[in-house]
């Protein structure tokens, strides 16, 4: 995320903007510490960005999924004959 300081903010806010509108953020600092952070209107806030379970409901894992291509993978590494654990 691009910082730049508070003359620079003034000087070049509609360019700033434009690429706020873009999805590119910035940071205005005051004598290098930073105050802001200019997002877009509608980017999620810090709080409301929700991942884990994102996917519930849209997809299914089969109850084998840890076992799927175990043959073939067995095979490739020579060890189709080897005793099971």
């Amino acid at each position: 995320m691009e910082t730049v300081n508070i003359h620079e903010a003034k000087t070049q806010l509609s360019k700033l903007l434009e690429g706020v509108s873009k999805g590119q953020p910035f940071i205005i600092a005051k004598a290098g510490k930073p105050v802001a952070r200019v997002v877009s209107i509608d980017a999620p806030e810090a709080g409301q960005v929700k991942r884990l379970g994102f996917l519930k409901d849209q997809i299914q894992v089969p109850d084998d999924f840890d076992r799927m291509g175990e043959d073939e993978i067995l095979s490739r590494f020579g060890l189709n004959d080897a005793p099971a654990p």
